[in-house]
C-alpha cells in the first residue's frame, strides 16, 4: 500500500508543490478544508503525513495516524496541535518558523507608525468630511519622545527593531530570556514588564502563547498603560483579553490598537472589538507577501519529501 499525505485545511491558491513532493515519492495526496477536530481526524486517518494549517489536531487525529508518521504545521507556531497527544502517540511534529519574519516585521512596524501618527482615524475623520487635523491627532509625540517597547524580544522583535533605526524613538523591552547586557548590545534598555506598561507610547508584542502570557494584557494591565498608549500584536491573539481590550478602547483607557491576530480566526460577527474605536484590525495577514507564500509551501514540500523518505522534519517541534 502506497504512503498517504494529507492536507487537513489551506489558504493557498494551490497546492502544487506538495502534490509534486507526494508523487515523486508514489504517494497518495489528498488535500480538505476541514474546522473541526473531528473532521481533521477522520481524513487524517491511517495518513504517513498530515500538514496542517489552521485547523485543531488534537488527540484523536493523533491515533489515528500511521505510528511513526509526520506532522507539520504550515507556520510559525503550533498552538492548534496537541503536542502531549502527539508525543503519546509516537509522531513527529514539525513547523516553519523561519519563512516570513521580515514580512512579520515590516507589518508590525508599518501598523505601529500608522497607529502613532493616527492614521486611521484622520482617514476616517476626512471621509467624514472634517478637515480638523490638530483635534484628530492630538496628543501626538514626535518620535524622537515616544517610547516603543518590546513584550519580548525575540526574532521577529528583533526584525521589528531592526527596521525602527532613524526613527528616534526610545527603546524598551520586557524579555524574561535576555539580560541586561544583551539588551544593552541591541541599543535597548530592559525593563520589568510593569514598567513597560507605565512608561512605553507604543507596545508590540512578540511573546509566544505560554501559561505565563495567555490573556496577559487584561483590565488591569490595561489600565496601567498610559491613556495615549498604543498595542500592536502580531504574535498571538491569545496574550490579550479581547473583551477587555475592546472596553478599554470605548472609555479611552488607552489610545488605541492594531490586532492582526485573534483568540477565533475569523474574528466572530458578535466580537467587540468590531466596533470599537481607535482600532485597526487586519485578518492575520501580517505573514504575506508573494514571495513569504511561495517559501512557506516549498519548505512544507521539502518537508513532505523528508517524512517520505523516513527522516524527521527541518524543523522538529520539541516536545
Amino acid at each position: 500500500m502506497s504512503a498517504r499525505v494529507v492536507v487537513t485545511d489551506y489558504t493557498f491558491p494551490s497546492l502544487e508543490q506538495e502534490q509534486a513532493a507526494a508523487q515523486a515519492a508514489g504517494a497518495e495526496f489528498a488535500a480538505h478544508q476541514c474546522r473541526t477536530a473531528d473532521e481533521v481526524a477522520a481524513v487524517v486517518a491511517g495518513a504517513d503525513v498530515a500538514l496542517v494549517q489552521f485547523a485543531p489536531f488534537g488527540a484523536r487525529a493523533a491515533a489515528a495516524l500511521k505510528t511513526g508518521a509526520t506532522v507539520i504545521r504550515y507556520g510559525v507556531g503550533y498552538d492548534n496541535i496537541d503536542l502531549a497527544a502527539a508525543k503519546a502517540s509516537g509522531l513527529k511534529v514539525g513547523y516553519v518558523p523561519d519563512y516570513c519574519a521580515d514580512e512579520v516585521a515590516e507589518h508590525t512596524v508599518s501598523a505601529a507608525l500608522a497607529m502613532l501618527r493616527r492614521l486611521p482615524s484622520l482617514d476616517a475623520s476626512v471621509r467624514s468630511g472634517a478637515w480638523t487635523a490638530a483635534k484628530v491627532c492630538r496628543p501626538m509625540k514626535p518620535f524622537a519622545d515616544t517610547v516603543f517597547g518590546f513584550f519580548g524580544l525575540g526574532q521577529i522583535g528583533r526584525a521589528v527593531l531592526a527596521r525602527l533605526g532613524g526613527f528616534g524613538f526610545k527603546l524598551i523591552a520586557s524579555d524574561p530570556v535576555l539580560s541586561a547586557a544583551g539588551a544593552d548590545a541591541l541599543g535597548v534598555r530592559l525593563v520589568a514588564t510593569d514598567e513597560l506598561l507605565r512608561q512605553a507610547d507604543v507596545i508590540c508584542l512578540h511573546a509566544p502563547a505560554t501559561p505565563e502570557t495567555v490573556g496577559f494584557f487584561n483590565a488591569e494591565r490595561l489600565a496601567t498603560m498610559q491613556p495615549h498608549a498604543v498595542i500592536v500584536n502580531s504574535a498571538r491573539g491569545q496574550l490579550i483579553r479581547e473583551d477587555d481590550l475592546a472596553d478599554a478602547l470605548n472609555r479611552g483607557v488607552i489610545g488605541g490598537a492594531a490586532l492582526d491576530v485573534f483568540n477565533v480566526e475569523p474574528l466572530p460577527a458578535e466580537s467587540p472589538l468590531r466596533s470599537a474605536p481607535n482600532l485597526l484590525l487586519t485578518p492575520h495577514a501580517a505573514w504575506y507577501s508573494d514571495a513569504a507564500i511561495h517559501r512557506l509551501q516549498g519548505l512544507v514540500a521539502d518537508d513532505v519529501s523528508r517524512a517520505l523518505r523516513g527522516e524527521g522534519p527541518r524543523k522538529p517541534v520539541k516536545m
